[in-house]
């Protein structure tokens, strides 16, 4: 008995440590500050060597330690899930999505530093921002997206650069705009380019109920 229980023992002692690595990174994440091994060790009350021995590298923590963190693209926008005007959806997406990069922007900026130095990462991110520009453009699905795929596919591209930690970043530490004027900016930016692509799909008659 006593050599089956210890699996057991030794099984149960590393899930409570990867258990540990991963709220205490969680907690880390929720305060807004640098997300870094060492804290994360320090904080979970084990050496830096440990955490690396359950997750090799920070991205592959950070990856699951975010899982949950944010709603599904559908809950994100429930306050406008009655509205058919993707301008105003797309603007509601976009604030949602930067003020939460601006809340958590210490794990965000370690993952966007360390997947610019490893490219090959850069595919586990979490892409949060492609669910919810689909969502909030889901009133064009039968209508630009049919008749013209590849407008729509410039559209959800254009709307990628705008609604990214990067582009809030540039805004808040290149451009120097405080948090609310930078999502402002980037909300604004957003808004034209789907009010654009609408105009450009109405002019050509692609839009429903628009005359050919």
């Amino acid at each position: 008995m006593t050599a089956t229980q210890a699996p057991t023992g030794r099984t149960n002692q590393k899930l409570r440590t990867r258990t540990a690595i991963v709220e205490a990174t969680r907690e880390l994440i929720r305060s807004g500050h640098e997300v870094t091994m060492p804290e994360v060790a320090r904080a979970a009350l084990v050496s830096e060597a440990t955490a690396y021995r359950y997750f090799p590298d920070l991205v592959s923590l950070l990856t699951e330690a975010m899982v949950g963190l944010w709603p599904s693209p559908a809950d994100a926008l429930e306050p406008v899930a009655g509205s058919d005007d993707p301008v105003e959806r797309i603007a509601f997406a976009c604030e949602f999505l930067l003020r939460g990069v601006l809340a958590y922007q210490g794990a965000v900026r370690a993952m966007i530093s360390t997947t610019i130095t490893r490219p090959e990462l850069a595919a586990t991110r979490p892409g949060i921002r492609f669910g919810l520009i689909d969502h909030a453009l889901a009133p064009l699905a039968d209508t630009l997206a049919t008749a013209a795929p590849e407008a729509f596919a410039q559209l959800q591209r254009d709307l990628a650069v705008v609604m990214s930690a990067e582009a809030i970043f540039c805004l808040t530490d290149l451009c120097r705009l405080g948090p609310d004027e930078a999502v402002a900016s980037a909300v604004r930016t957003a808004s034209t380019l789907t009010q654009a692509a609408l105009r450009a799909a109405t002019t050509t008659g692609t839009t429903t109920g628009t005359p050919c």
